[in-house]
């Protein structure tokens, strides 16, 4: 054997080992904790926003700027939180700017008939530049901040945390909420009058308005639903997940959002399992890095398996399902779509 493949052979025996010590540092309790964990915190802006997005889109209207209000809504947040201290007054400057968000997303698509896919993407180029210009004028240098507190620290007997793992449930009360939206806008769309409206103006809009139903009124309501809610994930992001605000910081999460209202069809609980497939897959991803199991190309190369995992279960899921009819149409009273 030449000194070259003995030097080879020997590397590729190295990193073999180095790989099956890394999965089986993996595959113990408190690591698939850790990444269940994780991936339940991760999940809560995804959730939040796609939750959102779904009501708005049941109406009929889509909204490609999800991202760019969850950016507005992160940096609202973070700057609340560094000049006040309080995470909630945080979260309810999330929400307020999604609320505005909407209203402006709503009055150029709704009142002005704007063309959808086009507002939607100058919504996020404007929440991407305009969040990057009051951090840099306002901030300038990152700055750490604390989140919410976890719901259950003082409840968790200190003695026994190795047994009970409490990162799997002591999580705050935000998260809570989040998963919590799931039965609420479930009820919200198929239990109440509003809700049957919003999936009336969604598949036949001029039949709802022939029974009296305000198309504009009824999407108006929809749009900013979906926006506070996006709003609030981008507070949920940078207060409860990264704990920091830097330009980007949402990396696309508004456009897997969208995506993940496909993959569930556009009801609540298929959003939820899109959100935690995506989280579960990504958090893995993450600890397997961590671990020394991937790294170089390998480790670039899964970086993308959360968005492939995505797009597979799009094409698997959303063939078979269609979307609200009237979907990215405008309305206008008379004409027909």
């Amino acid at each position: 054997m030449t000194p070259s493949l003995a030097a080879l052979d020997i590397a590729t025996v190295e990193v073999f080992a180095q790989a099956r010590s890394g999965w089986s540092g993996f595959f113990t309790l408190a690591t698939l904790v850790v990444t269940v964990a994780s991936a339940i915190r991760l999940a809560a802006a995804y959730l939040i926003a796609a939750v959102g997005e779904s009501v708005g889109q049941r109406s009929g209207v889509l909204n490609l700027g999800v991202d760019g209000v969850m950016l507005l809504g992160a940096f609202g947040a973070y700057y609340t939180m560094l000049q006040t201290g309080q995470p909630w007054y945080g979260l309810l400057v999330g929400l307020g700017v999604g609320s505005v968000m909407g209203l402006v997303y709503a009055f150029i698509t709704v009142t002005l008939h704007a063309e959808q896919g086009i507002s939607g993407i100058g919504i996020y180029l404007f929440g991407l530049g305009f969040s990057d210009l009051l951090f840099r004028q306002l901030v300038g240098t990152p700055l750490p901040i604390r989140g919410f507190d976890g719901l259950f620290d003082s409840t968790v007997p200190e003695g026994r945390l190795d047994i009970e793992y409490p990162d799997l449930y002591n999580h705050s009360l935000v998260i809570y909420l989040a998963f919590l939206l799931v039965p609420a806008v479930t009820l919200l769309v198929n239990r109440t009058t509003f809700g049957l409206n919003i999936r009336a103006v969604g598949d036949t809009p001029q039949a709802a308005d022939s029974l009296g139903v305000s198309v504009a009124r009824t999407r108006y309501g929809a749009i900013l639903i979906g926006n506070t809610l996006a709003g609030a994930a981008g507070a949920v992001l940078a207060l409860e997940t990264t704990g920091i605000f830097i330009q980007n910081m949402t990396n696309g999460m508004g456009f897997i959002a969208v995506a993940l209202v496909y993959f569930g069809a556009w009801r609540p609980l298929g959003v939820l399992a899109g959100s935690l497939l995506f989280s579960l897959v990504t958090s893995a991803v993450l600890q397997w890095q961590t671990l020394g199991i991937l790294s170089g190309a390998a480790a670039q190369l899964t970086a993308m398996a959360p968005a492939a995992v995505t797009i597979i279960a799009l094409v698997v899921v959303t063939h078979r399902i269609g979307a609200p009819s009237a979907l990215t149409r405008p309305f206008r009273r008379g004409a027909e779509h």
